[in-house]
């Protein structure tokens, strides 16, 4: 019995979809007064419904890459990559939200990447090694 090869760039889409997750719940960016806000704090959909579409979209896009891959049939089916198509979907409504609501959010959106702090980048970073992990199978 030989040992099975094991080949990483198989696992990168997972690993990507996995960055993008724990991004989202860390802090993305700092708001005024030194206080910072992970994913789940922009999910209110009384103040801004965009926005708060937007960041589940982020989030479940992740989660539901993670699960397809563990389910060999979903795989195939090419919901992997609908799911990442989602998942950066949500980022791009998340950015058109900031810049275009009033309150808190325009105030982010005026400096986005100067507020931005670990769990954006992790989020990017997430979305890029998934992108190279998808097209590298």
């Amino acid at each position: 019995m030989g040992k099975k090869k094991v080949n990483i760039l198989s696992y990168l889409y997972l690993i990507g979809m996995a960055v993008v997750a724990i991004g989202f719940c860390c802090p993305m960016f700092k708001g005024i007064l030194g206080t910072s806000a992970n994913g789940f704090k922009f999910i209110n959909f009384d103040n801004s419904v965009f926005v708060s579409i937007g960041a589940l979209m982020i989030f479940l896009g992740a989660v539901c890459g993670i699960v397809v891959k563990f389910v060999p049939k979903l795989a195939k089916n090419k919901l992997d990559f609908l799911c990442l198509l989602i998942s950066i979907a949500g980022g791009v409504v998340l950015l058109i939200g900031f810049t275009t609501n009033g309150g808190i959010y325009k105030a982010i959106g005026k400096a986005f990447l100067k507020n931005a702090i670990a769990g954006f980048y992790m989020i990017v970073v997430g979305w890029v090694v998934a992108i190279v992990g998808y097209f590298s199978k």
